[in-house]
Order: C-alpha cells, then sequence, then structure tokens
C-alpha cells in the first residue's frame, strides 16, 4: 500500500509538473517578473550599466571585492560581466530586444573599462577625477604615470571578455564598438602570451621573449623560507586558475570567430601545463613559476612549493584541452598526477594547498606569516587546506580514456523541453522573494564596511544572477 502510495504521489507530482508548466498564467508571472527585475536592476542599482557585488537595500553603502563609491564598478565576478552574461541569457532565452539592450548596455561599460594594455583591472572608475588616473583605451592620452596592468587575476579580464564575445555575437558583430574592444582583447591576449605558452597573472606591454626561454619544469637548487617581497606579476601563473580561464576564452573566441589563431593560443598553453608538470618525485604542478620554470614565491602566503589547490583546475584544463582536440597527449599526464595527489592525502582526507618541495611535507602559515610545517595557528582569510578532488578526476578521466580520440565537444546549445517540478518550485519560490519594486532583498550584512556597519539587508548580485537565470531556464522551455 505504501509502494502503491508512493507511486501515485510521484505519479501526480508529475503531472502537475507538465500540467504547470504549460500554465500561462505561472509564464505570464514569470515573464512580468523578469522584466521587473532586470529594469529595477538597471534603474536603480546599476552604474553606467556596470555593477558591483553587493549593497545595503537603500544602496547607501557598496562593494566589491572591497568598499566601493557610487560612481565604481567591479570586473571581477559575480560584478559586471557576470550580471552581463544573466541579461544575454535572458535575451536568448525570450527573444525580447529589451534584455539585449540591456545587455549592450553592461557591454558598454566594460568597453569604457579596458585599459591601453587590453584588458581590465579588477574595477572601473566612473568619476571623472578616479577616471584620469587610468589609462582606458577610449580616453584620450594623457601625459603621466597611469595605471594601465590587465588582471587575469580572480577571472577578471577573462570574465570581461567573455561577455563581450557572447555579445558580440548576438549582435551579430555589428555593433563596431562591441566587436573592436573584443578584438583588441584577444589579440593582446596572444601578445603577451609567453613562447612557452603560458600567460602572467598581470601585463601592461608584451615581454621580451629572449628573457622567457622555453624550459621544462625543475626543482630549483634552493629556496628561501622567508618571503623575499618579489614581484610576480610576470610569472607563469595557475593560481586562481588564471590561465585555465584564459584558455576557456581562447576556445570560446575560436568558436566565436572562427580564427584558428585561437585555437592555436589554446594549444600552445596546453603544451605549457604538459612543460610546468614537475618531475618525480611530486609530479604535480606549482601555483607559480619564474622564468627558469621553477616554483617561486608570490605573495607572502605563497611560497615555492606544489600545490594540491590550483592543481584540480590544471587537471581539469588538460580535460578541456582532450576533449576540445581529441589528442591523447593532455590525458598522459594526469594519471601520474592523481597517484601523486592522492598520495599526498592529510589524515583528514583532505588536500595541503601547499608542499614542500621535494620533502612533500605540508606547508602552512602562522597569523603572523611565519613559514611552517603545523597547522596549528592558521590565517582565515586563505584556504591552506581543500578538498580531495582525486576521486573525481578519477572517474573523468575513466570516461574520457574510453572514448574515441576525436573533439568531444557537444555540437551546438540543446533544443529546450518541458519544465522539469523542480524547475517550476523554484521559479515560484523566485517570484515569491522578489519585492514590489522587482528585487531580491535578503537578510545579510555588507563584508567591507566596518565592525559597526548597519547593514542588515543587502542586494546582492549573485542572487539576482541565479534568480534571472532561473526565470530565463523556464522561459526558454516548451510552454506546451
Amino acid at each position: 500500500m505504501r509502494i502503491a502510495a508512493s507511486v501515485l504521489t510521484l505519479f501526480c507530482v508529475s503531472l502537475a509538473g507538465n500540467s504547470r508548466a504549460a500554465d500561462p498564467a505561472l509564464r505570464q508571472r514569470a515573464a512580468e517578473g523578469l522584466k521587473k527585475a532586470v529594469d529595477s536592476f538597471q534603474n536603480e542599482v546599476s552604474c553606467e550599466g556596470g555593477y558591483l557585488w553587493r549593497y545595503s537595500e537603500d544602496l547607501q553603502r557598496r562593494e566589491g571585492e572591497g568598499k566601493a563609491s557610487a560612481t565604481t564598478v567591479w570586473v571581477q565576478p559575480p560584478g559586471t560581466p557576470s550580471v552581463g552574461m544573466a541579461l544575454l541569457g535572458a535575451y536568448e532565452a525570450t527573444g525580447e530586444e529589451h534584455y539585449l539592450e540591456a545587455a549592450r548596455r553592461t557591454g558598454m561599460c566594460l568597453v569604457r573599462g579596458q585599459l591601453a594594455s587590453g584588458g581590465w583591472d579588477y574595477r572601473i572608475e566612473f568619476d571623472s577625477k578616479e577616471r584620469a588616473r587610468y589609462a582606458y583605451r577610449v580616453e584620450p592620452a594623457q601625459k603621466g604615470k597611469l595605471r594601465n596592468t590587465s588582471t587575469l587575476d580572480d577571472d577578471a579580464t577573462q570574465a570581461a571578455l567573455r561577455m563581450l564575445m557572447r555579445l558580440d555575437k548576438a549582435l551579430e558583430f555589428r555593433d563596431e564598438k562591441i566587436h573592436e574592444a573584443a578584438m583588441f582583447a584577444l589579440a593582446r591576449l596572444i601578445e603577451v602570451q609567453y613562447p612557452n605558452g603560458a600567460w602572467p597573472q598581470r601585463f601592461d606591454s608584451p615581454p621580451d621573449p629572449k628573457q622567457f626561454p622555453v624550459k621544462k619544469a625543475s626543482y630549483p637548487e634552493s629556496w628561501s623560507r622567508t618571503y623575499p617581497g618579489v614581484d610576480y606579476k610576470t610569472f607563469y601563473t595557475f593560481n586562481d586558475n588564471a590561465m585555465n580561464d584564459v584558455i576557456d576564452v581562447m576556445f570560446e573566441a575560436w568558436r566565436t570567430y572562427g580564427d584558428e589563431k585561437y585555437r592555436a593560443s589554446a594549444e600552445l598553453a596546453g603544451g605549457f601545463i604538459l612543460l610546468a608538470q614537475m618531475p618525480d618525485p611530486q609530479p604535480g604542478w606549482a601555483q607559480q613559476y619564474n622564468a627558469d620554470m621553477q616554483p617561486a614565491w608570490a605573495r607572502k602566503f605563497e611560497p615555492p612549493s606544489i600545490t594540491g589547490g590550483e592543481a584540480y583546475g590544471v587537471v581539469r584544463a588538460l580535460f578541456q584541452l582532450y576533449r576540445e582536440t581529441g589528442d591523447k597527449k593532455y590525458l598522459e599526464p594526469i594519471p601520474r598526477a592523481i597517484a601523486y595527489y592522492r598520495s599526498s592525502l592529510l589524515p583528514n582526507g583532505q588536500l595541503a594547498r601547499f608542499y614542500e618541495l621535494k620533502t612533500n611535507r605540508p606547508l602552512y602559515f602562522t597569523k603572523d606569516y611565519q613559514l611552517t610545517y603545523s597547522d596549528a595557528d592558521m590565517p582565515t582569510h586563505y584556504a591552506f587546506k581543500t578538498g580531495d578532488w582525486t576521486e573525481s578526476a578519477q572517474r573523468q578521466y575513466d570516461q574520457l580514456v574510453k572514448l574515441s580520440p576525436e573533439p568531444l565537444r557537444p555540437e551546438g546549445p540543446r533544443k529546450p523541453g518541458k519544465a522539469s517540478a523542480k524547475l517550476i518550485s523554484q521559479v515560484e519560490s523566485v517570484l515569491s522573494a522578489m519585492d514590489s519594486r522587482g528585487r531580491w532583498v535578503e537578510e545579510g550584512k555588507l563584508h567591507y564596511q566596518g565592525e559597526n556597519d548597519p547593514t542588515r539587508k543587502v542586494i546582492d548580485c549573485t542572487t539576482f544572477i541565479r534568480n534571472v537565470g532561473v526565470l530565463s531556464a523556464y522561459l526558454a522551455t516548451k510552454g506546451d
């Protein structure tokens, strides 16, 4: 009887889900809610088409990865490019030009924030005094020392470029300013790519190839246990998945524009990953390498070491390279890397962020940034331990290695089906959480306003992006 009742319940839920998927009233509410949310975010929250990370409910206090003014927008996700992608998703789901124009406005914000060096800083300034300190590409050339360093850290330049490329395609490559900005950024990324295929964390001009010879990774004879205060922006950088994100951008550029030079750039970077795998006894990867292709210091809590954190991003980049190219050379390093990291698991089943070169002892820092083997007094702002990703990587490897060595990327978007009961439930929750002005205001605090900040309710870009995505996904489904 219980089994029969359970089956009947599931059957009724399925019928209800299918019925509600075709419910014109819900579809109308979702369409109206999406428009209201986008209009509210544009008209009340946006600055020149750009966005930060979160705001107090009254918009008097704002922040990205730091306190921000009303004339500042953020590039790092979930800032301006991420909101722009959500707007493009709304356009692609509905076909309504209203959302394409909203996305174009956000794209133009990124155009105005592009530096002369080709990429983007973490933030874009629109106050005239602050703006005059930056070498923005669209501004008249000014004398003096201006900020012109593009960053690949935290997916800043990469996220901006992804959004502009997707917008360029949606506009059928007819918007000259959008197209020009994307082309300029892609050209600069190729120019600043090192001969060995790597990219730096930050750049302002192309490197001198003579200073960056192509070498395989090796261990230094010795390294300082004391932070030397080096300038690490030119180092070959996996930290925060910087290089992996550029590889993704280059493959996307190849698919968008059909130019083989972008695919070639991605594959050149794949060659660097192969060069960067350390020899035994630690066949993993470092966060960053100097020009001698040896692990090196970056920030005061990032020593020369083998990383258990960024290594998973490197492995995932190798999976992507194999799926895009079908070349099994990108799978070859993975079994050795997985075996090494699996043997390096801590007693609690996690991986250390840093393993000492050659000895493989886990490295940590004290709260006053002294290098140590003990995890008893670690700073809390940084993850010195990470989860075990080896099982997931092994499963993905086992699946890929069985498949034919041909490009494995899915061709084109899937055709929309009917909305699931789960999606419908999410739509109803999203709509019920929206206030009369089209906002999603939630309980929360700001992170960079000081201990006495009175904020208790916030408007969060992450929530906006997620909820717009839910409504867009539902409106893209079949209504019958």
